[in-house]
């Protein structure tokens, strides 16, 4: 076999690009000085390289703009993913489904609100003033706590729902789910027990499950936990930890009632409870809503807060604020993980909560959200579906509808008629048995999608 020369093998690497998909139809290539400057080659070498390329029908030289890949060239495919009905519904199917946005399917699975709903809040509005703030620390890595104007924003924040924490009580992180990480690690060894809601939010199963965790699932009722229950699993395994939601639940849409929150902190300080409050969906409620932590003022509890659905997802913005020792402990845990936070997106959430629009912002998110909530009640009532229960506002409701005994099945049919749901099974604790609650998304519950696909399975007149 003839002995390769240099120009022959920068054209057969070039070549692989263009077969795998890496170089598309239409994309130029690098011209012959950025080629030579980046690889170390010779003028002429990749002049032969590209020459090559072009006499194979592979690239074409367009004068005065240099080689671009031709057109109409078979290229090797990935092969598609899988339709999403064909994968069990698992953890990893539901989290991929938050990513889907194929024209035409209907999103009442989604875990977000609407795009639309937070467009006023567009962040390039926001560029010039977090550069004005100090554009040389933007080439730094932040501090370990994280960015100290938004850490005395937070403090404010707080105030508002009569949590009193001081500076050094917070400590940001990469969203909510984050600050869970960072909990788990900290708090839960391999073969711990912990308590978890059930139903629950499923992406912190997952996490757990990954630590070698034991899960034992408390019942959700509609103002909260079993109690009962909760009690009586304290008194036999003693765990150290439980993950609960107060207000807006996910999946159920419900809130803690503060009878229960008072009967919750009693028992977490009888049985050396700590409490994880995960309130990612504090703005889409009232300051005045219950929370743990406010009763509590962070003795037995941990509280996590996001902005990813009230702002943006992008931003990847989220915080723990606890006792002082606990904050020290999880930030430098946070600092041997990951150095420091997104010092952008932190100054980003600092301008945007500095400014008088970010309350109107949330004024007029929670008006929308009350009047999406009652439509979305009121289309689950002409259903025929029986609703877990009847928030004012809440992102999410929980409801069955007649003859569908599992909704893992329900999903998969009403997959077919390009409408995407949560089941039950995915928020379950115990994932072998059928459920036949599914979770909805408010917003998208009058889409007529819907209401076709459960016609045309017969669960709907």
């Amino acid at each position: 076999m003839p002995r390769q020369t240099l120009a022959q093998r920068v054209a057969d690497a070039i070549a692989r690009q263009i077969a795998e998909g890496a170089l598309q139809e239409g994309s130029k290539l690098p011209s012959l000085r950025e080629y030579m400057r980046l690889h170390g080659y010779a003028k002429n070498t990749v002049i032969t390289a590209y020459e090559h390329l072009a006499s194979q029908g592979l690239v074409e030289a367009r004068h005065g703009k240099g080689f671009f890949v031709c057109k109409n060239l078979k290229t090797r495919k990935e092969d598609d993913e899988p339709e999403p009905y064909t994968r069990a519904l698992d953890t990893i199917w539901m989290m991929r489904q938050q990513f889907v946005r194929d024209p035409g399917h209907s999103h009442l699975g989604e875990g977000f609100p609407p795009i639309e709903w937070l467009m006023d809040m567009r962040l390039d509005k926001f560029h010039r003033q977090v550069v004005r703030g100090g554009v040389s620390t933007l080439f730094r890595y932040g501090t370990r706590l994280g960015n100290p104007d938004l850490r005395q924003r937070l403090v404010q924040k707080l105030a508002d729902y009569q949590i009193a924490v001081s500076p050094r009580q917070l400590v940001t992180t990469l969203g909510a789910n984050h600050a869970m990480d960072l909990i788990i690690r900290r708090y839960v060894a391999p073969g711990d027990t912990v308590l978890v809601e059930d139903p629950g939010y499923y992406p912190l199963f997952g996490k757990l499950q990954l630590q070698g965790a034991r899960m034992l699932g408390i019942a959700r009722e509609a103002d909260g936990p079993d109690l009962d229950t909760l009690e009586r699993l304290l008194k036999k395994h003693r765990p150290k930890l439980f993950f609960l939601q107060s207000v807006g639940h996910n999946p159920t849409g419900s809130d803690l009632s503060p009878a229960k929150a008072h009967q919750l902190l009693q028992l977490a300080e009888a049985h050396d409870l700590l409490l994880v409050e995960n309130d990612a969906m504090a703005d889409f409620k009232p300051s005045s809503a219950i929370k743990l932590t406010a009763l509590d003022q962070s003795e037995r509890t941990l509280y996590l807060g996001s902005f990813s659905k009230s702002i943006s997802a992008a931003l990847r913005v989220g915080f723990i604020a606890g006792s002082k020792k606990r904050i020290e402990e999880l930030a430098d845990l946070k600092m041997l993980l990951h150095n420091s936070g997104a010092e952008y997106s932190e100054r980003t959430i600092d301008v945007i909560l500095a400014e008088g629009h970010f309350l109107r912002h949330l004024s007029r998110l929670q008006e929308r959200l009350r009047a999406a909530t009652q439509r979305g009640l009121a289309v689950l009532d002409g259903l025929g579906a029986e609703v877990f229960c009847r928030p004012e506002q809440s992102l999410y409701l929980w409801a069955r509808f007649p003859g569908a005994d599992d909704a893992n099945t329900l999903t998969r049919q009403c997959l077919s008629q390009g409408v995407m749901l949560a089941p039950g099974s995915i928020f379950a604790v115990d994932r072998q048995m059928p459920v036949a609650w599914t979770r909805l998304n408010v917003a998208y519950l009058d889409d007529p999608a819907f209401r076709r696909s459960l016609m045309h399975l017969g669960l709907a007149g």
